[in-house]
């Protein structure tokens, strides 16, 4: 079944969006990411996407506080992902009551590290962030660009027994203008792919369903009010 899945970004231990990842463009939605879960699990979120944004920037984990708490607080799943850059950092995360760990730059700059991820973390447990501007891969919060392109990148991670991945288009996120449909579909014909980036109506929805994604996560939309989480579990559904 399609899952839609509330985001929960996190920035010096408040909820906060960023407009394409840049960090002077935040708008910020409460001083407590706890509260702000609990507030989907109670409008029927299946799971959770949270992201350490100091953690993806710095490479170390800034908020971990704030997240244990948060783990602690829902039922639901969580997926967890922001400067998890070693298994041992991913381990705790998942020992702290995390559900999967997301890891991006980790996976794009150790490719060759990733069999040791999976046998040690389990595979279903993993998630590779894909996050590009057009097909380009780019790293460490969305500020470094990775010489490997999407397609090549996902097709290696599929033959290394990685089973999720997430693809963001950086210059979709936060505007509210639509997802990459088009790329979504090429990387669902490679691995299972959740969408993410740019998702603000049902119709968004209803196009990554189509296109093969797994889900999509939503963020803006959902904090703006335009999109409601009941809709969108609508969606889910029907599909």
């Amino acid at each position: 079944m399609f899952t839609p899945i509330p985001a929960v970004d996190i920035r010096d231990g408040r909820c906060v969006r960023l407009v394409q990842g840049d960090f002077s463009r935040e708008t910020r939605y409460g001083d407590d990411p706890a509260e702000m879960a609990r507030r989907w699990e109670a409008e029927g979120a299946p799971r959770l996407h949270v992201v350490d944004l100091d953690g993806a920037r710095d490479g170390v984990r800034q908020n971990a506080g704030a997240i244990t708490r948060l783990l602690s607080s829902v039922k639901i799943p969580v997926q967890v992902g922001g400067g998890v850059r070693s298994i041992q950092t991913a381990q705790q995360l998942l020992d702290d009551g995390a559900d999967r760990v997301v890891i991006g730059t980790a996976a794009a700059e150790q490719p060759d590290a990733l069999t040791g991820w999976l046998g040690q973390l389990g595979a279903e447990r993993v998630v590779v962030g894909v996050d590009a501007r057009g097909e380009q891969l780019v790293t460490r919060g969305w500020l470094a660009t990775n010489p490997i392109d999407v397609m090549s990148f996902c097709r290696g991670l599929a033959s290394s027994g990685v089973q999720r991945v997430i693809y963001t288009d950086v210059s979709r996120d936060g505007l509210l203008a639509g997802p990459n449909v088009d790329l979504t579909r090429d990387i669902a014909s490679v691995i299972c792919v959740i969408g993410s980036g740019g998702v603000s109506s049902v119709g968004h929805l209803e196009a990554l369903a189509m296109a093969g994604a797994e889900g999509a996560i939503i963020g803006t939309a959902l904090y703006e009010g335009r999109l409601s989480l009941k809709d969108a579990l609508l969606v889910a559904n029907a599909c």
